[in-house]
């Protein structure tokens, strides 16, 4: 698996899993969806990815 694409299973299954917390179990986990989000926005313009390092670690390349 590639680096790119394992980011985004990695980044598509926190959004989906927060969606999940926010609606079953409390309205305050919208801020976790938000977070991934900023997240995501940040890393297209500085090129930084915190899931990058992660799956570096894991072996995909």
């Amino acid at each position: 698996m590639t680096i790119e694409n394992g980011v985004r299973i990695v980044a598509g299954s926190m959004i989906l899993f927060s969606v999940i917390l926010t609606q079953f179990v409390h309205p305050g986990f919208i801020w976790f969806t938000v977070f991934i989000g900023l997240n995501l926005l940040q890393s297209a313009f500085t090129g930084i990815c915190p899931a990058t390092f992660l799956l570096k670690k894991f072996g995909c390349k």
